[in-house]
C-alpha cells in the first residue's frame, strides 16, 4: 500500500510554511488546513502530489502573513521568528540551515507576503516558476521580476554566514562561558565590533525594545548576567540549524539565543524571550527540503 503523499511530504510543507511565517505554531495551523483540503480532494486527479501540497500550504501560509502583517505592527518592541530545536543534520544541509536561520528569517520579515512566498518557494526549494505562478496567483513573467527583486533585497541585507560548523561551535562555546561567568573582557574577545542585538520580549517579560549596537555596549549588558541570575544554566543547543544556547534560570527555558557568527566573531545576538515562543524547545523539528 502506498503513503499518503501528505505524510511523505508534511516535513517538507511544514518547512515551507515555517519559513514563510518565522512561526512554528502558525506553520503548524497551516499544515493542518492544508490536510483538510488534501482530504476533500479526489487525489486521483491529482498528477503531481508534491506541487498540489505546496501550492495549497503556500496559498494558505499567504493568507496567514497578510493577517499577521497586521497583528505584528502592532508588537511591542522587536519581533523576532520563533526558533525550533533541531537536530545537528540539518547543519548539514547548509542551504537548509541558512534558510531557517533565525538571521535569515529575520531578513525575511521585510519583504512583503508575496516576494517572500516567492523567495522561499524559489532560493530555497527551487520551486519552478510556473508552479509558483500558479501558488501566488501570478503569471510566471511577474513570478520571475519578484523573484529578482526579492533576491537583490535579501543578498543587501542577509548576514554573511560562516559555514565552519567547528568555529561556529568555539565561537558558541566562548560567550557561553563568558555569559556564564560574567566575564566582560571574554565577551569582547568574541563580539564583532559591530555586533548587534535584538531581543523579542512581545511586551510580556523585560527585553530591550530596540536594538543594541556595538561590542562595548552589547558586552556591558551581558557582563551583568551573571551577578544579576548566578548560578543560571546555559547550554549550548541546536536552534535553527545553528550552535545556540538556551537560558535556564530556574527549571524553565527563559532566553533562546541565537547567534550569527563570521570568521570565529559574533556579528548577530538574537535572543528570544517572549514565552509563548519558546513552547517548543522540548522536541526536535523535523525540517527538510
Amino acid at each position: 500500500m502506498n503513503a499518503d503523499p501528505f505524510v511523505s511530504h508534511r516535513r517538507l510543507l511544514f518547512t515551507v510554511a515555517y519559513e514563510m511565517l518565522g512561526s512554528a505554531a502558525d506553520a503548524e495551523d497551516v499544515v493542518q488546513e492544508a490536510w483538510l483540503r488534501w482530504a476533500d480532494v479526489d487525489q486521483a486527479e491529482v498528477r503531481d502530489a508534491r506541487a498540489y501540497l505546496v501550492r495549497t500550504v503556500t496559498r494558505q501560509a499567504l493568507n496567514r502573513l497578510r493577517t499577521l502583517e497586521r497583528r505584528r505592527a502592532e508588537y511591542v518592541g522587536e519581533w523576532l521568528p520563533e526558533p525550533l530545536l533541531t537536530s545537528p543534520d540539518v547543519a548539514e544541509d547548509v542551504e537548509l540551515a541558512e534558510s531557517v536561520s533565525i538571521a535569515m528569517l529575520t531578513v525575511l520579515e521585510t519583504l512583503a507576503p508575496a516576494e517572500r512566498a516567492v523567495f522561499v518557494l524559489r532560493e530555497v526549494f527551487d520551486t519552478p516558476y510556473d508552479e509558483i505562478a500558479e501558488a501566488v496567483d501570478k503569471s510566471p513573467a511577474a513570478v520571475r521580476q519578484i523573484a529578482h527583486r526579492a533576491r537583490d533585497h535579501v543578498a543587501a541585507r542577509r548576514p554573511r554566514m560562516d559555514v565552519d560548523r567547528a568555529e561556529q561551535r568555539v565561537a558558541v562555546e566562548r560567550f557561553q562561558v563568558a555569559m556564564q561567568t560574567g566575564d566582560v573582557q571574554g565577551l569582547l574577545d568574541v563580539l564583532a565590533p559591530d555586533v548587534v542585538l535584538r531581543a523579542d520580549g512581545g511586551g510580556v517579560v523585560p527585553a530591550a525594545r530596540h536594538p543594541i549596537e556595538g561590542a562595548d555596549s552589547v558586552a556591558r549588558l551581558l557582563g551583568r548576567f551573571a551577578e544579576i541570575a548566578p548560578g543560571t544554566r546555559i547550554d549550548t543547543v541546536w536552534l535553527n540549524g545553528s550552535p545556540a544556547v538556551l537560558v535556564d534560570p530556574d527549571g524553565e527555558i527563559n532566553t533562546a539565543v541565537s547567534l550569527a557568527i563570521e570568521g570565529g566573531r559574533i556579528t548577530a545576538i538574537y535572543a528570544v524571550r517572549n514565552p509563548h515562543k519558546l513552547t517548543r524547545l522540548d522536541a526536535e523539528a523535523e525540517l527538510a527540503r
